[in-house]
């Protein structure tokens, strides 16, 4: 007969082959869940590994695995000749045992700080969810098109690597590393640049590298001109950091560079703010003659320009237009960029390159922020740009993302011929779309809600004289193209001619 304890097991314990989580391990997470929950109490003697391995058909090994894995955690005593105790750990943090008034509505966290504290606007959150099939982004890539699993075998490699654990009790670099070496030679090779490694820091993102310059540049009331259209997450930033926002026109030639020499005098701006080839939101490329103009204006009139290249890697016609740092002798341009925007997520990185002194001080402050970094991916990095893999998945990728463009051109051609003008992009993963009849966006965004699409409302923009979508289509494929643009006529349509719908 069984005992009352393999009874409990039998009866508290599921499992299932897994190629995510070991059997010994799902078997370990239930019986400690029994042991929290007072199943088994602490003494209960647990069957022989032997008797346990019988009781669920597994094998010996994968029972004592269990058993170990248990005292490992400090959840079972296992005793030489005698058998394997339940424990119950002991606490860590002594309780308090003051009594505090109201101690007994302890039983729920409390909603708000019982403290003053200084909330920020201009951090608001922008995050919006919803559960409908198809979703329109500002141009973000396509997960789908990423070989995870090419992924999971070099992060996999990465790991069992000998030098991993000496980088990271490495307390300091007392060098430049590989991936510092390469990546310069990769920035060199492809911008046209020449740095050398003290000129880049690496980050976690291009958000994290504009904070961290902000910081570095910016004071209470410092001017920093942006696009009158331009990335609402960078203007974020900026303000956080005290600055006095204000905007200059952008046409079909970028920004409007005489506008600053026009109404700005020397040391009256602190830096201006341009995207490297496409102007976000709108696409528009700043031409070679008014980026070799502002150039001019910030050495004469003592300001920085912060070069934002978000968009590099998806250039679809010719050869991309090398950045305005690629012809700077004075120093006076700060390049953002991203790197791995054809894998996972994960795998991407943001970096700054700068002037070594800008460089040093942007590092003081990542030591702050992100001292560690994340050695493994910066490992696998290295070896993707020295075996010339990020090249050839980004040539791969571009090749999709163009089709897609072509064809949201051409499904947008079908539908909205009449109602809209766009521009096609030479790159990048997103089309602006100006409709000629003011509409309500808004009101467009919960029509197509209804339908299944969801609009959110950073890609939408609309004023006076603006009624405007930023349609990404990286994330999407022929068939979702031709289903979104088909939805937003329908919507469009039911606005523009209320009294048929």
């Amino acid at each position: 007969m069984s005992s009352p304890v393999e009874g409990i097991l039998q009866t508290l314990i599921y499992f299932e082959k897994s190629p995510n989580t070991p059997i010994y391990i799902q078997i370990a997470q239930q019986m400690i869940n029994a042991i929290q929950r007072g199943y088994l109490p602490e003494g209960t003697a647990l069957p022989g590994t032997r008797k346990f391995g019988d009781l669920f058909i597994i094998n010996r090994n994968t029972a004592v695995a269990v058993y170990d894995e248990l005292a490992s955690q400090g959840w079972v005593d296992i005793v030489a000749n005698k058998g394997t105790f339940v424990l119950m750990p002991e606490r860590k943090t002594a309780a308090i045992k003051g009594v505090l008034q109201g101690v007994e509505q302890l039983k729920t966290y409390p909603e708000t700080a019982g403290f003053p504290f200084q909330s920020s606007f201009n951090l608001a959150s922008t995050e919006e969810f919803s559960v409908s099939n198809y979703v329109i982004n500002d141009g973000q890539p396509d997960l789908r098109l990423h070989p995870t699993h090419q992924f999971s075998k070099w992060y996999s490699a990465s790991m069992k690597r000998s030098s991993l654990i000496s980088k990271w009790n490495q307390t300091q670099e007392q060098s430049y590393t590989t991936f510092n070496i390469q990546l310069c030679n990769y920035l060199n090779a492809t911008r046209g640049f020449y740095i050398k490694p003290n000129n880049i820091v690496s980050t976690r993102s291009t958000e994290m590298s504009l904070y961290i310059i902000s910081q570095l540049l910016i004071k209470q009331k410092d001017v920093v001109l942006v696009g009158n259209l331009s990335h609402y997450k960078s203007n974020m930033i900026f303000q956080q950091a005290g600055a006095n926002l204000i905007t200059i026109p952008v046409d079909a030639h970028g920004i409007d560079v005489d506008f600053i020499e026009k109404n700005f005098t020397k040391n009256s701006i602190r830096c201006v703010y341009v995207c490297a080839h496409r102007q976000y939101p709108t696409t528009v490329t700043l031409t070679a003659e008014r980026r070799l103009k502002l150039l001019q204006l910030a050495k004469a009139y003592n300001f920085a320009i912060i070069e934002d290249d978000f968009d590099y890697d998806f250039q679809f016609e010719g050869s991309a237009m090398l950045p305005m740092a690629s012809a700077d002798v004075e120093g006076v341009v700060i390049y953002l960029g991203r790197l791995g925007q054809s894998f996972f997520p994960s795998f991407q990185i943001g970096f700054v390159v700068a002037p070594k002194n800008i460089i040093n001080e942007a590092k003081n402050y990542l030591q702050i922020l992100d001292k560690q970094g994340d050695l493994i991916q910066k490992q696998i990095l290295t070896e993707l740009i020295s075996e010339g893999e990020i090249h050839r998945l980004i040539k791969k990728n571009v090749t999709i993302y163009k089709q897609r463009r072509d064809y949201l051109c051409a499904c947008l051609t079908t539908y909205f011929k009449d109602d809209a003008t766009w521009q096609v992009p030479a790159g990048g993963l997103a089309v602006w779309i100006s409709f000629k009849t003011s509409i309500s966006l808004v009101k467009l965004a919960e029509k197509a809600k209804k339908h299944d699409l969801f609009l959110p409302k950073t890609i939408l923009y609309q004023s006076k004289t603006v009624c405007a979508i930023r349609l990404g289509f990286g994330h999407l494929n022929e068939t979702e193209i031709e289903t979104i643009v088909n939805i937003l006529k329908r919507c469009f349509d039911a606005l523009k001619h209320p009294s048929i719908n």
